[in-house]
């Protein structure tokens, strides 16, 4: 359990209680359920530019991150199509990948298909079920895709000026304007108990929060003097009570709540909101292809990690398709912006297409 390990090593509640926010993130859990101290070491680990456990902002937004990618793989001979939605894997007459088809009708052949796809866009809606063994089907049927996260994108007049430490005259950003700021994590039991509410169907009262200012380490992402805040919030169910759906108005209410607590530790600051992106699991589905708005294309529970992720017996990368290969968020080693899964997906396609 996340608690006991905690514990061992803190006094401190609100230390406790924040690091503990690592071990929820993207997870429809608390920090008091079993396997949760998993997911704390899993987000801890790896290291950057030789800081152990560190993060960083990616310079120019998250998308630069993947333009990078996307150039290193043109300048080794890559031809990248974007903005081409693909309708199903072709198959050929033992059943093996033999490349992709567009939604625009256009074949795409190749030897092998890398699917960065969640498992269940590319098992359930790409392949044929009557290609695919029932007890795998049934296996990524059941993957636990329930996710707590909305993200809410918020456009500011000024730096937010905390009353714990409060902004100098200037205005001009202080350390902690550069770092992930958490709200609502003074204790575990706010966590749990926000935590409980979304398990009922309710948005949480007292959500967690996690603030970061990209803008001040990248300028470029504002208009001088202005700001982006991106708020990681949870918890919020996919499913309303009540079958009630994340309409406008509930949408609204939800991000009013989320402004009213950043208020109580930063008086000023929805007067200087001038935008805002409120993003609730079913956006993250419908936008961005995220089974439930699940940001690791599933749960890292423990039942759901290493040999059983996605499926049993498929869990290195290799699927029941021949030439059909996973390399997501949905593959092993799991979520996060680290290319494990890629990196182990393309080493395992280059070992097999050596033998074709």
């Amino acid at each position: 359990l996340l608690g006991q390990i905690l514990d061992q090593w803190f006094e401190s509640e609100p230390l406790k209680a924040t690091l503990a926010t690592d071990a929820v993130i993207g997870a429809m859990a608390s920090p008091h359920t079993p396997g949760s101290g998993y997911v704390l070491l899993h987000h801890v680990m790896g290291e950057l530019e030789g800081q152990r456990g560190a993060w960083g902002y990616v310079a120019g937004g998250m998308g630069a991150l993947s333009q990078a990618i996307a150039h290193a793989a043109t300048a080794r001979g890559a031809h990248i199509f974007a903005e081409k939605a693909v309708c199903h894997v072709l198959l050929g007459r033992d059943g093996q990948a033999q490349g992709v088809a567009l939604q625009d009708g256009t074949e795409v052949r190749s030897k092998l298909v890398l699917s960065n796809a969640s498992p269940q866009i590319t098992f359930l809606e790409l392949i044929p079920q009557e290609q695919l063994p029932k007890d795998f089907v049934q296996r990524i049927r059941q993957v636990d895709t329930r996710s707590p996260v909305t993200k809410i994108n918020v456009a500011v007049d000024r730096l937010p000026s905390f009353l714990a430490v409060p902004n100098a005259r200037d205005g001009q950003p202080l350390p902690h304007h550069q770092c992930s700021i958490h709200l609502n994590c003074e204790n575990t039991h706010l966590l749990h108990q926000a935590f409980t509410e979304a398990a009922h169907g309710h948005p949480s009262n007292r959500p967690m929060i996690e603030l970061c200012i990209p803008s001040v380490l990248d300028p470029g992402l504002a208009p001088q003097g202005c700001h982006v805040v991106s708020l990681f919030t949870q918890y919020t169910p996919s499913m309303l009570a009540d079958g009630r759906s994340w309409d406008e108005q509930a949408r609204n209410a939800y991000a009013d709540r989320v402004f009213d607590c950043i208020e109580d530790y930063a008086p000023g600051f929805k007067a200087s909101v001038i935008g805002r992106d409120i993003l609730t699991p079913p956006d993250l589905e419908r936008i961005f292809g995220l089974p439930g708005g699940n940001i690791f294309h599933g749960g890292m529970s423990l039942d759901q990690l290493y040999f059983t992720r996605p499926a049993p017996s498929y869990s290195g990368y290799r699927s029941p398709v021949p030439g059909l290969y996973l390399c997501g968020s949905g593959a092993h080693p799991g979520g996060g912006v680290m290319g494990a899964a890629g990196r182990n997906a393309a080493q395992v396609a280059l070992k097999d297409f050596r033998h074709l």
